[in-house]
């Protein structure tokens, strides 16, 4: 599996696909640089301090993101034998908009059927770092388009879902509960969803700063999970800053 990802690929990308603030951000600090150059004054000192904070931020945001996605094995998916998953015969990947996990599935379990969903809306998810992540990759053979609140999938059909850092896309709460209730219509009573997040916790602001705004913190997920009919039958820590939630429905064993 790890052929399928290059060297360095997850922090390439995230500089890639997100050019227009590391630009800006550096349009900025040079700005401070050269203000602090040609200030002769007591605030030279102030200046300066904010100008090395500013870039202490960037770089902690990319050494971050150079562990996370490069250096901690997240992409080799050992972190699924560590949770104990027992896949089934029917698999269904979704994603929003941006997949990196889809041809790592079906290498890792190879004699399942993988089915792949998509439920990028460009009304809704006008992120232009997904614009751009659509046009680098191609999308994986067979990739079918779905909304959220209709999933063209039969009842008590699928052995496992997975939604690896897909799901936080979806950011209206009525919106991503419908989402969730379709994932357990969909679901055998033996099956399990895999959804793996970064949270709007400690770590994950210590490492993006305001950034970590864009994920949910963990009462959200477990309100999600409780009010669609999951239950948390595990939690992985698959690195300090990623979480895997091991759902099943409510009522069956675990």
């Amino acid at each position: 599996m790890a052929a399928l990802r290059k060297p360095f690929q997850g922090v390439a990308n995230i500089i890639r696909f997100n050019r227009h603030f590391y630009l800006l951000s550096g349009l900025l600090l040079l700005m401070i640089l050269l203000l602090s150059s040609y200030l002769r004054n007591e605030y030279t000192f102030y200046i300066r301090i904010l100008g090395f904070v500013f870039l202490a931020i960037t770089l902690v945001s990319l050494l971050v993101s150079l562990y996370v996605y490069d250096l901690s094995g997240f992409y080799a998916l050992s972190w699924l034998d560590r949770a104990g998953l027992i896949p089934g015969d029917n698999l269904v990947n979704v994603h929003a908009g941006f997949d990196e996990t889809s041809g790592l599935l079906a290498a890792k379990y190879p004699g399942a059927s993988l089915l792949v969903l998509d439920f990028y809306d460009p009304v809704k998810h006008t992120e232009v770092s997904i614009r751009r992540a659509r046009k680098a990759y191609p999308a994986y053979p067979g990739t079918k388009k779905v909304g959220t609140s209709a999933l063209p999938l039969g009842n008590e059909g699928f052995d496992t879902v997975f939604l690896i850092l897909a799901a936080h896309e979806i950011r209206n709460d009525d919106e991503r509960l419908n989402f969730f209730r379709e994932l357990h219509r969909a679901l055998k009573n033996s099956g399990t969803v895999v959804v793996t997040e970064h949270l709007r916790d400690l770590p994950n602001f210590l490492a993006y700063n305001i950034g970590f705004f864009h994920f949910l913190p963990a009462s959200s997920w477990h309100n999600t999970f409780g009010n669609s009919g999951f239950n948390i039958s595990g939690i992985v820590r698959v690195t300090p800053f990623i979480k895997t939630y091991m759902l099943k429905k409510s009522g069956t064993a675990s």
